[in-house]
C-alpha cells in the first residue's frame, strides 16, 4: 500500500481478489475534480469478463476518499461508496464502452452538486435512453450492492461497491410502485450479476414476471416513501389544513397514496421548503414541528377519501377535521 493513496489501494486489493493478475483498461481523468476539473471520478477501470455471461465490469474511483482523510466521519470513506457497472459485451469485443464511464461521471456530478447520495434500493429516471448512441429501451437506473465486490473496510472507513443497473420504463414504474429489490431479484434470474444489456426486452414482457410484480405490489405496497413533488405546498388557516398540488403531479401522488397508506406505510411529500408526512393512524391529528414540516395522521376513512381527491378542484377529506386537498390546473 502506498502512503499517498491508501483508499485507492484498498479498492485495488479487493479487485485483485476477483481478477488476480488482470490488468484492467483504465481511463484516468486528465483534470482532477479537486483541482477544478469537471469530473468527480479520478478514473474508471474496465475488467473484461466471460462468465457467467460476457460483460465489462466497470469500477469507479472518486466517491470515497482515495488519498487523505478529509471528512469527520471515521466509519465511512467519503460518500461511503464507489460506483460499479456491468455492461454486456460481445465475446471478442476488446473496446470498452466509454459511454458507460460517462454515465458514472454524470451520476458522480449529481451527487457532488446536489448532496443527494445513492444506496441499494434507490432508483432514478434517466429521462431518456441511458446510452444516447444505441437504440435501447433502458431509460432508468436502479442501485444495488455489487454482488461480488460487496463492502470493504479501508484506512479511511467503509466503502460499499454500488452497482448501477439499467431499467426499462416499465421496470422503473414497477420499482416505484412495488420494490426495487424485488424487481432486481426478478431481473437477476434472467440477467446474471445484473448485467446491463442495452438490447434486452423489458422484464414486464414476461407474463410470469409481470404477475410476480403485481402480486408483490398487492401484498407489500410500495417501498417508495419519499416523493419530490413540484408545485406542492401546504398552508394552515384558522382550523383548516390545505394541501396544494398542481394537476400535472396530482396523479402520481394519488398513486403513491394508494400504494403506501393502506399498507400501513407513511408517505413523505417534499418541495422547496415544504414537507408533509402522511401517516395511517387510528385518529386524525395534525402537528407542525417546525422547519416547514407538517405531520398528518389519517384514519382509514380519510385514507380512502384522500386517494380519490386528486382531481382539479377543492376536496374536503371525509374522516378528518378540516383537511382539504386543492388541485389546480
Amino acid at each position: 500500500m502506498t502512503d499517498d493513496s491508501p483508499g485507492w489501494d484498498a479498492i485495488d486489493a479487493r479487485l485483485a481478489q476477483w481478477y488476480p493478475g488482470v490488468e484492467p483498461k483504465h481511463y484516468a481523468t486528465l483534470h482532477r475534480f479537486v483541482l477544478g476539473g469537471p469530473d468527480p471520478l479520478d478514473g474508471v477501470s474496465f475488467y473484461p469478463r466471460d462468465e457467467p455471461v460476457p460483460h465489462w465490469h466497470l469500477v469507479g474511483y472518486g466517491m470515497s476518499e482515495l488519498y487523505a482523510k478529509e471528512t469527520g466521519n471515521a466509519e465511512e470513506s467519503g460518500w461511503g461508496f464507489e460506483f460499479t457497472f456491468r455492461v454486456a459485451r460481445d465475446g471478442g469485443d476488446a473496446e470498452p464502452p466509454l459511454w458507460a464511464a460517462s454515465l458514472l461521471q454524470n451520476l458522480a456530478r449529481y451527487v457532488f452538486s446536489s448532496g443527494n447520495w445513492f444506496e441499494p434500493g434507490h432508483h432514478m429516471n434517466a429521462n431518456g435512453p441511458i446510452c444516447q448512441d444505441h437504440p435501447t429501451g433502458l431509460t432508468a437506473l436502479a442501485f444495488a450492492e455489487d454482488p461480488e465486490l460487496g463492502t470493504i473496510d479501508t484506512p479511511h472507513g467503509r466503502v460499499q461497491f454500488l452497482q448501477v443497473v439499467g431499467l426499462t420504463g416499465d421496470e422503473y414504474a414497477a420499482a416505484r410502485r412495488w420494490d426495487t429489490a424485488g424487481v432486481l431479484g426478478l431481473l437477476a434470474q434472467r440477467q446474471p450479476l445484473l448485467v446491463t444489456d442495452l438490447d434486452r426486452p423489458s422484464l414486464t414482457d414476461d407474463p410470469a414476471a409481470r404477475a410476480a410484480i403485481e402480486a408483490g405490489r398487492a401484498r407489500d405496497g410500495s417501498s417508495t416513501g419519499l416523493l419530490m413533488v413540484a408545485g406542492f405546498g401546504w398552508h394552515v388557516e384558522a382550523d383548516t389544513v390545505r394541501l396544494r398540488f398542481g394537476e400535472v403531479t396530482a396523479g402520481g401522488v394519488a398513486q403513491a397514496v394508494q400504494d403506501r397508506l393502506p399498507h400501513g406505510r407513511p408517505l413523505v411529500l417534499e418541495n422547496e421548503g415544504a414537507r408533509a408526512v402522511l401517516r395511517p393512524a387510528p385518529a386524525f391529528a395534525v402537528r407542525q414541528p417546525g422547519d416547514g414540516l407538517l405531520e398528518v395522521d389519517l384514519p382509514a376513512a380519510a385514507v380512502a377519501a384522500l386517494s380519490g381527491a386528486f382531481t382539479v378542484g377543492t376536496h374536503p377529506i371525509v374522516g378528518t377535521e378540516h383537511l382539504v386537498v386543492e388541485v389546480t390546473r
